[in-house]
């Protein structure tokens, strides 16, 4: 629905203080900050007209108005003034955060400086791990047990304790290690789950029993490299009363947290996303907070996206400072990623 010239600037004057001070805005106080000369009058039929199109709402204790979830998407969408960031200076001082020799530690950082530098909740959805490997062998540690080396295509290595119905001899492990180097090295794990369903039948039961064993066992050491969602800063948002100013919605909050499957699920809409993306609650079903928002970028590495970061916050946060921290947080996270 198109607003008027008018409407807009009384739309964003609201908003703007709201944000500000988070009380109620009335007519008086729009006619002195919008800059424009009307009439109170004239104001307040305006502001009815965004009343009945959904865009502000009156509390019942109040003559002013406040945004609704409409009113805020109109506003980031359309009418907000992002402030420009020194890129250059907050890169040099993030640098070494960013910047370390253990990729998990990088990502925890990057929750925590948007975390500092907003006053929020910092997220950080970590890159999915395909659970690829290059090639596996078996160590034999004693009779039925067997140690699974895998070794990742970047070199990484994960070990994980087989423990067998079989005794197994070394000649043994050495062949089925073998068998599957030569045949499944460099595929999935769940890839060669399928294949082996209908490739092993003619290879006796016990060695089956073996490999099936080990590539479960792979599966879940590769899977199991770390925290899928990374978040910093969660009491932050406890002083944000439109957060905590009841029981249920604290609830919420920290079921959100606790749970993180509604979290995993909008970050993972928006890596597939271009740029930054804004979702409001109450608007949004995948916030479940009427009174929270969450600005996200997605971060790549080599070209690639393979994660989300964001920030969590009330509705009522300055997007004009948030959304290029954001926006620029991801590019300096997918630099660091990509050079090492």
């Amino acid at each position: 629905m198109q607003l008027d010239n008018r409407a807009q600037t009384l739309l964003k004057a609201l908003v703007e203080r709201y944000i500000a001070d988070g009380q109620p805005v009335g007519s008086r106080a729009l006619s002195k900050i919008s800059g424009l000369e009307l009439s109170p009058a004239t104001i307040r039929n305006i502001m009815a007209d965004l009343e009945d199109m959904g865009f502000v709402a009156s509390p019942h204790t109040s003559a002013g108005r406040i945004p609704t979830p409409r009113g805020y998407r109109v506003f980031v969408d359309t009418l907000l003034t992002v402030q420009p960031i020194d890129e250059a200076a907050l890169e040099s001082s993030l640098h070494t955060r960013l910047h370390t020799t253990s990729q998990q530690k990088t990502l925890t950082n990057a929750a925590q400086v948007l975390s500092s530098l907003s006053q929020f909740a910092g997220v950080v959805l970590t890159p999915r791990h395909e659970s690829v490997f290059q090639q596996i062998d078996f160590l034999r540690l004693s009779e039925k047990r067997i140690l699974l080396v895998i070794v990742a295509p970047n070199g990484d290595v994960h070990n994980r304790l087989l423990l067998t119905d079989v005794d197994y001899s070394p000649s043994q492990l050495t062949q089925a290690a073998n068998y599957i180097n030569e045949h499944f090295g460099g595929l999935r794990f769940d890839e060669v789950r399928l294949r082996l369903q209908g490739e092993l039948r003619q290879l006796r039961d016990d060695m089956t029993r073996l490999m099936q064993a080990a590539v479960e066992a792979g599966s879940d050491a590769m899977s199991d490299t770390g925290e899928e969602v990374v978040i910093s800063g969660e009491r932050n948002l406890l002083s944000v009363t439109d957060l905590s100013s009841n029981m249920s919605s604290l609830r919420k909050l920290f079921e959100v947290f606790e749970q993180k499957t509604s979290l995993m699920q909008l970050l993972d809409i928006s890596s597939k996303a271009t740029g930054v993306q804004i979702f409001i609650g109450g608007e949004s079903q995948l916030v479940p907070i009427d009174q929270m928002s969450v600005v996200t970028a997605p971060y790549e590495v080599n070209g690639k996206v393979v994660g989300t970061l964001g920030v969590i916050g009330p509705t009522r946060m300055a997007y004009e400072r948030v959304i290029p921290l954001v926006d620029i947080t991801a590019k300096l996270l997918s630099n660091a990623l990509s050079h090492g």
